[in-house]
C-alpha cells in the first residue's frame, strides 16, 4: 500500500494539473487515477468513448456485496479561452482561504475527496463497498456517464446510494432539472441581398425558430407553476440559444445557419410535448423556405438527453446524506447532473459536494479551503457508516 496516504488537497493539485477540457483527452488523468487505485490494491475498469481518446473509470473498493455507496464525479472541465485568469488555471493556488484553479469547484474537488476516501475505507475494513465512478464529457451533455452506469449495473454489486458531488456547499440537493438539446442546421439558398426575395436566408429563417423559443419562454413564465416546479429558480422550463453561426458576407443571403436549442425541464414534465411543438414549428418554417427553393431544408438532430433528478420519497441516498451532514433543508437546482442518469437506472441518487455552483465555469474559479475540509469530514463519516 502506498504510504503516506495523500490527503484530498494533494490529490486535488494533481487532478487540476491535467488540462482535461472537454475538447481534449482525459486519458492522462485516468492513467493517474488507475495507478493511484492500483497502489492500494484496487482494480478499476475503463469505459472508452467511440474514438478511444477518452474514458470513464469505475471501481469497487472493499467487499463485493450489495448495499454500498457510489461516489460519482466527472473528470472534464470547461475551457479557459477568453477568460481573464490571475493565476495559472492548471495549478492550484491558495489565496485568502481560497483554492484557485480550473475544476477546483466543478468538480475535481469532489473527485479528490472520493479518491482520498479509498485508503480510509481500506484501513477501516468497510463491510459494504465504496464505489468510485468518474466520467468524461459531463460538461458537453453528460455523454460519458450512461455507458459507464450500464457497465456498473452489469459488473458491480448493486449500491444502496449514489452521491453525485456537484457543487452544493455540502447540502443535500434532491432534485434538478432535466437537460435536452437539439442542434439546428438551416440550409438556405444564396443570392445577392439586393434580390433577397429570390433567395432563402438561413439566418433570417433561423431567427423565426429562435423567436419560437422566445414565445415559448414567455408562455411558460406566465403559467402557474406546479408545487414541485415552484421550488426551482426559475420555477419553469426554459428554452435557450447561446451561440449562432452562419453567413458568408453581409450582402449575400446566408446559405447556412447553425445554432443549438436547449431545454431545461422541471421534473414531472415530459420533453416529448415540447419536442412535438418544436418539430411542428420546424415543419412550418421549412415549408416557407421550400416554397421559394425546394432544395432548402432544416436539419435538426438531438445532441444530448439528461433526465431530471426527481426527489425521492424515502430515498436511501437522501437519508444517508442528511444523516451525515445534518442538513434537513429542501434543496433543488436548475443545473443538470449525472444524478438523473443514475436514478434512471434505478439507483437512489442525491447531489452533495463541496463548493458554490456560482464559481463553476468562471474565470479564477475557486473552492474554499473550508469546503474541502467539510468534504473530508463527510468522507470520514461515510467510511464509518460503511464500516458498521
Amino acid at each position: 500500500m502506498a504510504t503516506p496516504n495523500p490527503d484530498a488537497r494533494a490529490i486535488l493539485e494533481k487532478l487540476v494539473s491535467f488540462p482535461t477540457v472537454s475538447s481534449e483527452s482525459n486519458l492522462d488523468l485516468i492513467d493517474w487515477v488507475e495507478a493511484y487505485l492500483s497502489g492500494y490494491g484496487v482494480s478499476s475498469t475503463r469505459v472508452y468513448n467511440n474514438q478511444g481518446n477518452k474514458a470513464s473509470l469505475y471501481a469497487n473498493v472493499g467487499p463485493d456485496v450489495e448495499g454500498g455507496v457510489v461516489l460519482s464525479g466527472h473528470t472534464d472541465v470547461v475551457p479557459i479561452e477568453g477568460q481573464a485568469w490571475v493565476t495559472d488555471p492548471f495549478v492550484v493556488t491558495e489565496k485568502d482561504g481560497l483554492l484557485y484553479g480550473r475544476g477546483t469547484c466543478d468538480m475535481k474537488g469532489f473527485d479528490a475527496l472520493a479518491l482520498s476516501a479509498v485508503p480510509l475505507a481500506l484501513e477501516a475494513g468497510i463491510k459494504k463497498p465504496l464505489q468510485i465512478a468518474l466520467s468524461y464529457d459531463e460538461e458537453v451533455g453528460c455523454l460519458g456517464a450512461p455507458p459507464m452506469i450500464a457497465e456498473m449495473r452489469q459488473h458491480l454489486p448493486p449500491a444502496a446510494a449514489v452521491i453525485v458531488g456537484e457543487p452544493s456547499m455540502m447540502k443535500a440537493v434532491s432534485g434538478h432539472k432535466g437537460g435536452y438539446g437539439w442542434w439546428v442546421h438551416m440550409h438556405g439558398f444564396e443570392v445577392h441581398s439586393s434580390l433577397m426575395h429570390t433567395g432563402v436566408n438561413a439566418i433570417m429563417y433561423g431567427a423565426k425558430l429562435i423567436e419560437w423559443a422566445n414565445q415559448t419562454n414567455a408562455r411558460l413564465i406566465a403559467a402557474e407553476p406546479t408545487a414541485l416546479a415552484a421550488q426551482f429558480d426559475p420555477p419553469f422550463t426554459t428554452v435557450h440559444t447561446g451561440r449562432i453561426w452562419g453567413g458568408t458576407a453581409h450582402n449575400i443571403t446566408a446559405k447556412d445557419c447553425e445554432f443549438g436549442l436547449d431545454f431545461r425541464l422541471v421534473p414531472g414534465e415530459r420533453i416529448e410535448s415540447y419536442e412535438a411543438e418544436l418539430m411542428d414549428r420546424v415543419a412550418e418554417i421549412e415549408a416557407e423556405m421550400q416554397a421559394i427553393h425546394p432544395e432548402t431544408r432544416i436539419e435538426i438532430t438531438r445532441r444530448f438527453d439528461v433526465p431530471a433528478l426527481q426527489p425521492e420519497e424515502n430515498g436511501e441516498a437522501e437519508r444517508l446524506v442528511r444523516k451525515i451532514t445534518g442538513d434537513n433543508g429542501t434543496h433543488v437546482v436548475s443545473y443538470g447532473t449525472e444524478a438523473g442518469q443514475f436514478q434512471e437506472k434505478d439507483y437512489s441518487a442525491i447531489i452533495c459536494g463541496p463548493g458554490d455552483i456560482a464559481q463553476a465555469h468562471q474565470p479564477n474559479e475557486y473552492l474554499e479551503v473550508s469546503q474541502l475540509k467539510a468534504g473530508e469530514a463527510f468522507m470520514q463519516k461515510l467510511v464509518q457508516h460503511l464500516a458498521q
